[in-house]
């Protein structure tokens, strides 16, 4: 049996009788012609035409939308989008919990009240569109404008549960895909010197090894403070990341790093000696640094109680100095130093160079005069040998000239067999 055919409904008992019951109530007649077909999952499926142009026209399409695997049933688009929310989070389960939630609450929060109800094939581009431009704007029932990245971020959800409905074969693209996004305010970076870094250190108390590390490695906060004992290695003065902490609702949650790879770091030679007195007689397993009461250091807290006054009593309130920031510290001194973006992507913990291009780029020193330098210094030698060259070729040609011999040997003879007489320079 074909997959898609015609089927003429003039001779149908039912189809007669519907037809003259449209009749007597003055009403659109029915059909005549339905193209039946079975879908990609084998279902039976049907739409009728009161005319057999547009009935073979419908067969040309679907079965040109099975055999490219195109083909969506029009009813799978009639879910709404809170339908299809629901099953896209059940496949969320693979995900780190900060990010789960994250993604949980921005869909409750934000999407779920204006795109909840609608049907997914009836959300169009235009709409998510000028949707984004009221969350810019504080006009899509929020009491203020919303940031460029918080934009982002709603979008992406919105993204995310479209293309779950196109994969489902729900809709036949993504409606949300290609709508322009604000572009988010680049944050100041803070980078500190030798000294400063040393002046904060010093005034964070039991924390300073913490404030060292941080602004020599670049650790993130989550993999800093889930840094055990028995991740430093103090031999070959390296520091192991293997894993981080996550905050989420329940509280503190250990995962694997940001980029889900794990690395190691250096350790400053200087700050080996320090991390010693944090190393020796600790089981291998316990947290390097912890909050006062033991366990381990929220950031939050830590930023309150510890960090910001160490940084006002360092005199660098007015730069507004993180935790973070430090990376940024660690990054910059790093550079100054003569690393390579490569060694400060590794460094990092970053996916990529790029990434660590587009972040600290304008830190690598400008080194076009270098280049050029050595390529004009490249070129002189080249020139220079070229010049050699052309000046023993040309005297090993004048020597090669039989008269020439003549001049340049004494008496005017050859040269006895293995001797040689007195050279002397003849001017041609």
């Amino acid at each position: 049996m074909a997959r898609v055919w015609i089927e003429d409904r003039a001779g149908h008992k039912e189809f007669r009788a519907a037809l003259a019951k449209a009749k007597a109530a003055k009403r659109q007649p029915p059909g005549r012609w339905r193209v039946r077909w079975y879908d990609l999952g084998g279902k039976p499926r049907s739409k009728t035409f009161a005319r057999k142009p547009e009935a073979e026209n419908h067969v040309h399409q679907v079965e040109a939308r099975l055999r490219d695997g195109s083909y969506r049933d029009a009813s799978a688009g009639k879910a709404t989008l809170a339908e299809v929310a629901e099953k896209w989070r059940a496949t969320l389960s693979g995900l780190e919990p900060t990010t789960r939630e994250t993604y949980e609450d921005t869909l409750r929060v934000h999407v779920l009240p204006r795109w909840g109800s609608y049907q997914v094939r009836g959300i169009e581009w235009e709409d998510v569109a000028e949707w984004v431009g009221q969350l810019v704007a504080g006009s899509a029932g929020h009491h203020r404008p919303l940031s460029p990245g918080r934009v982002g971020k709603i979008h992406q959800v919105l993204s995310l549960v479209l293309g779950h409905a196109v994969r489902a074969k729900r809709i036949p693209a993504n409606p949300a895909a290609g709508v322009p996004l604000p572009r988010p305010v680049p944050r100041d970076h803070v980078y500190l010197t030798h000294g400063q870094v040393d002046r904060l250190a010093d005034a964070a108390g039991p924390y300073r090894v913490l404030v060292l590390l941080a602004a020599y490695t670049g650790l993130r906060w989550g993999e800093l403070s889930a840094v055990t004992v028995g991740a430093v290695d103090l031999g070959a003065r390296r520091v192991s990341v293997r894993q981080a902490y996550k905050k989420t609702r329940g509280g503190l949650v250990v995962g694997m790093p940001k980029t889900h790879e794990r690395r190691k770091v250096p350790i400053l030679r200087s700050l080996a000696d320090e991390l010693a007195a944090h190393v020796d007689g600790r089981k291998r397993d316990e947290l390097l640094f912890t909050a006062p009461r033991g366990g381990p250091l929220y950031g939050d807290n830590f930023r309150s109680r510890f960090f910001n006054p160490a940084v006002k009593a360092a005199g660098l309130g007015e730069l507004g100095v993180t935790p973070h920031k430090l990376r940024h510290t660690a990054a910059s001194l790093a550079i100054a130093s003569g690393a390579d973006v490569k060694v400060v992507q590794t460094m990092l913990g970053h996916k990529s160079a790029v990434m660590t291009l587009d972040l600290y780029g304008h830190l690598f020193p400008d080194r076009l005069d270098e280049v050029a330098n050595r390529l004009d210094r490249e070129r002189e030698r080249r020139a220079l040998l070229a010049r050699l060259a052309g000046l023993l070729l040309a005297e090993q040609q004048r020597l090669e000239n039989p008269r020439e011999r003549l001049h340049l040997i004494k008496g005017g003879g050859e040269p006895a067999a293995g001797g040689v007489y007195e050279i002397r320079t003849a001017n041609p």
